[in-house]
């Protein structure tokens, strides 16, 4: 048992490890975009339904936030000053899963497939959702769901003139900080159960789960795609914290379609269900919930169809589960790199903060004293465990 505990922490370890320098580049990248673009203004351009309005959305979903309690909060902002639910939507989506830090982190674990996969998949299910609320969502519901929400102000500035200022880089360092602050007990969890699924949970379970060692057909592919997002959405965590388990899913024989069904579902997991019922209500929670499983499934199925079609479906995740992280390579390198621009980030942050500048921090709604206590049992597993490997070593 003492092994198997010290060989989860290791694996949690590299997984992070493969990671570390993504996590940085993206969040950083995020946080230029936080500081120098106004989301205030975008609210004027999506107050309808129709492609502009949704593309719109989706494109400042892309380039913001990818903490899925950051982007539902920015998201209801944007609901409040006049945005289309539907645009709501696309803009929700997009914000957790088309951007730049998950791509890397997809690429990274999985393969440029699933990347692509990602992206166009992503679209489709914007598309899709946004076809399925126009036709389904009653009006009064969303009148309902508008007088719900409670308004937030947001600073309206000229990017061309703050980005050549050291009080906005500045920011860029504060900004950079608070989205560790929203994201950092995710990470630790969500790595902390890819260990210990890859180490104690065993291959046949998952393969039972999602019938892996039945001939693949059209019935497994969909069975697949419908277990997928519960499987997802039992696991408490958003995307970030299951790229590395959606690895282990992979390696275990589940199918293209069940992988990207997995991936897609950051916002039907309970706590975010929680959110928006706290946001808008226990019909609309449940509706979102309900429609972003239906469009999930249509197009993990669909993203299926189309790369076996031309021939560029993967027959399996990348060797990672079996290679040691800890090499000196490409990912050594730039782990180096990207502590180093942490560093002077964090220098950045110092300076936001001695100037007397003050920004208020986002309220966390999916944090709790429950969350607090996984995070701090999985660091406490994880440092009892990496003890145990060394002295094991030694």
């Amino acid at each position: 048992m003492l092994d198997q505990i010290g060989k989860s922490a290791i694996t949690s370890l590299g997984f992070f490890w493969k990671a570390g320098w993504a996590f940085v580049l993206g969040y950083l990248v995020s946080s230029m975009i936080q500081a120098f673009i106004p989301q205030g203004r975008l609210a004027r351009y999506i107050g309808k339904s129709n492609m502009k309005s949704v593309s719109l959305a989706t494109l400042f979903g892309a380039i913001s936030s990818s903490c899925s309690f950051a982007a539902l909060a920015a998201g209801k902002s944007l609901f409040k000053k006049g945005a289309h639910f539907i645009a709501t939507l696309a803009f929700l989506f997009a914000s957790t899963n088309l951007v730049i830090e998950l791509g890397i982190l997809i690429f990274i674990f999985l393969g440029w497939q699933f990347v692509v996969a990602e992206i166009i998949g992503g679209i489709f299910l914007i598309i899709v959702v946004s076809l399925i609320a126009r036709i389904t969502m009653p009006k009064k519901w969303v009148e309902e769901a508008r007088e719900y929400v409670e308004d937030e102000e947001q600073d309206e500035f000229d990017w061309r003139e703050k980005i050549r200022t050291k009080e906005g880089w500045y920011q860029v360092g504060n900004e950079f900080v608070m989205n560790w602050q929203m994201v950092w007990k995710e990470i630790i969890i969500g790595f902390t159960i890819a260990g210990i699924m890859a180490t104690f949970v065993p291959e046949s379970f998952w393969k039972g789960l999602f019938l892996a060692d039945t001939e693949t057909g059209f019935l497994i592919i969909m069975e697949n795609a419908l277990v997928a997002p519960l499987a997802a959405a039992m696991t408490f965590i958003g995307s970030m914290g299951n790229i590395p388990i959606s690895t282990i899913l992979a390696s275990s024989g589940v199918t293209f379609a069940g992988i990207m069904a997995f991936i897609y579902s950051d916002l039907i997991v309970p706590p975010i269900v929680m959110v928006n019922k706290k946001y808008y209500g226990w019909k609309i929670a449940l509706y979102i919930a309900v429609i972003f499983y239906a469009a999930i499934v249509i197009t993990a199925l669909s993203i299926h169809g189309i790369f076996a079609g031309i021939g560029i479906l993967p027959e399996s995740s990348r060797e990672i589960m079996n290679e040691s992280p800890f090499k000196i390579n490409y990912t050594f390198w730039f782990n180096v790199l990207f502590a180093i621009v942490t560093l002077f980030t964090l220098e950045l942050y110092r300076r936001f903060r001695r100037s007397g500048s003050h920004s208020k921090m986002m309220k966390m709604e999916g944090d709790s004293w429950i969350k607090s206590l996984f995070t701090w049992f999985s660091i406490t597993y994880i440092v009892f465990g990496f003890i145990i490997h060394i002295v094991d070593v030694i």
